[in-house]
C-alpha cells in the first residue's frame, strides 16, 4: 500500500471540500460541546447531591456532645441508632436509609471548604464537632410529614434538615441547562452526521472516474477508502480539541472563577470530571465522523 499516495489523496480532498469540512468541524464542535456541557451538569448534580442530599432526601441530625439542643443530654447511642433505624424501616414513606459517621461528615466539609481550614492549631472545626446523621429517602418527595413526625420525637434525634425546598430549585435549574444542552445536541449531531455524508457523496463523485480506473487496476476498498476515513479522523480530531477547549474555558471562567468563589456553600465539579467529560467526548467525536464514513463508503465507491 503506497501511504504516500493515501497521504496526498487526503490533502486533496480537504482542499477540493474545504468549506464542507469546515462546516462540519463547526457543527462537531458545538455538538460535542453542548454534550460536554450536560455530562458536567449532571456530574454537577451527583456532586451536590452527594453533598446536600438528593430532592428525595431528608436529613436527620444526631445528638452530639455539648449539642444544641437541650435535650440532647448525651452522644447518640448504639441502641438509640437502632430504635431509630427500626422506625425508619417499619415507616412506608421511606425507602431507604443509611447512617453518616463524624468521620465521614467532616471529611464532606474539608472537601467543601479546603482541607487547609481544618489544619494547623487553630483548625475552623474536628471531628469531634462534627454530628452523626442518618440520611432518608423517600418514596414520594411530596409525603414525608409522617417520617418526620415519627422520629423528631426520638431519643438521640438533635434536628431534622429537609433542605428539599433550598435544593429543588437548585436542582432543577441544572436539569433544564442539562437537557436543554443534550437536546439541542441531538439536532446539531444529526446535522453532523448529514454533512458528513454529503462531504463523502461530493467527494467520490468528483474522483469517480479515478475510482473506476483503480477499481480496474484491483485496488481493494479499503485502500481506495482510507483517505475518506483519514479525512473523517482529522476533521474528528479537529473538533474535538475546538470542544475541549470552550469546555475548558467554561470550567475556568464559569466554574473556577466565579461560581466557586461566589457559591461557597456549594461543592463545584474540578478536574477529575473535565477529564472524564473529555474523554467522552473525544470517543463521541470520531464515531460520529468514522461510523457513517464506514457505512456511506460502501455505497458511494461502488464504481
Amino acid at each position: 500500500m503506497q501511504l504516500r499516495h493515501v497521504f496526498t489523496e487526503l490533502g486533496q480532498g480537504l482542499r477540493r471540500n474545504v468549506s464542507m469540512h469546515i462546516a462540519v468541524v463547526l457543527t462537531l464542535f458545538v455538538s460535542l460541546t453542548l454534550v460536554g456541557l450536560g455530562l458536567l451538569l449532571n456530574q454537577q448534580a451527583q456532586k451536590a447531591a452527594e453533598q446536600w442530599g438528593s430532592q428525595l432526601q431528608i436529613t436527620v441530625w444526631l445528638c452530639k456532645d455539648q449539642d444544641d439542643n437541650p435535650r440532647c443530654s448525651t452522644e447518640v447511642t448504639d441502641a438509640q441508632k437502632a430504635a431509630l433505624a427500626d422506625v425508619v424501616e417499619e415507616n412506608p414513606e421511606a425507602e431507604s436509609f443509611y447512617f453518616e459517621s463524624q468521620e465521614e461528615a467532616f471529611e464532606k466539609i474539608k472537601e467543601l471548604l479546603g482541607p487547609e481550614k481544618f489544619e494547623g492549631p487553630n483548625p475552623a472545626a474536628t471531628v469531634e464537632d462534627m454530628p452523626q446523621s442518618m440520611w432518608i429517602t423517600l418514596e414520594d418527595p411530596n409525603e414525608f410529614e409522617g417520617i418526620t413526625s415519627a422520629v423528631e420525637g426520638l431519643d438521640g434525634v438533635s434536628s431534622i434538615r429537609d433542605a428539599r425546598e433550598v435544593l429543588q430549585p437548585i436542582y432543577g435549574s441544572i436539569t433544564a441547562l442539562k437537557y436543554g444542552a443534550w437536546g439541542t445536541a441531538a439536532f446539531l449531531v444529526l446535522a453532523a452526521l448529514m454533512l458528513v455524508a454529503n462531504t463523502i457523496r461530493l467527494t467520490a463523485f468528483a474522483r469517480r472516474k479515478e475510482i473506476g480506473i483503480m477499481r480496474l487496476v484491483g485496488a481493494s476498498t479499503l485502500y481506495i477508502a482510507l483517505p475518506f476515513l483519514l479525512e473523517a479522523i482529522v476533521t474528528a480530531v479537529i473538533g474535538v480539541g475546538l470542544a475541549a477547549g470552550a469546555l475548558g474555558a467554561f470550567m475556568y471562567f464559569g466554574i473556577h472563577e466565579r461560581a466557586a468563589t461566589g457559591l461557597t456553600f456549594m461543592p463545584w465539579i474540578g478536574m477529575p470530571e473535565y477529564l472524564s467529560t473529555l474523554a467522552a467526548i473525544a470517543v463521541l467525536g470520531p464515531l460520529l465522523t468514522l461510523l457513517p464514513t464506514l457505512l456511506l463508503t460502501r455505497k458511494y465507491l461502488k464504481v
